[in-house]
């Protein structure tokens, strides 16, 4: 039996009304933003644990929902022989808009790299 099954269905249906709205009108990013803040401050609040795919799919700053194509852009680095790179953190997620640069008021670069998939974050070096 799962503890707290209505929080969690509450915050399955935050995440994806979030996704909607981008959908149908990816200009609306301010009420996605409220959904996904929401559906943060509700699991903090209960201290129910999220998925790790839904955790990286939503900006640790300003709660922005990253969708690819629309709020955010993948790019996969090419791999050097010399670099002592694991094969997991190769994929990069950067913020395409300058807002979300702007909120987490980054000096001198509009572009961010919010988070990478997998087991880690990336390594300083690697930037």
């Amino acid at each position: 039996m799962i503890k707290d099954k209505e929080a969690f269905q509450r915050l399955s249906f935050l995440y994806q009304a979030a996704h909607c709205v981008l959908a149908h009108n990816p200009e609306n990013q301010e009420l996605a933003r409220f959904y996904c803040h929401t559906q943060n401050s509700i699991s903090r609040r209960l201290v129910l644990r999220q998925d790790p795919s839904v955790k990286r799919t939503i900006c640790k700053s300003c709660f922005s929902l990253l969708v690819p194509g629309v709020s955010s852009t993948v790019r996969q680095r090419s791999q050097t022989p010399g670099s002592v790179q694991q094969p997991h953190k190769s994929l990069q997620v950067e913020k395409a808009t300058a807002s979300c640069a702007e909120l987490h008021s980054h000096p001198a670069s509009k572009e961010t790299t919010v988070e990478t998939i997998s087991k880690g974050k990336m390594d300083p070096s690697e930037k």
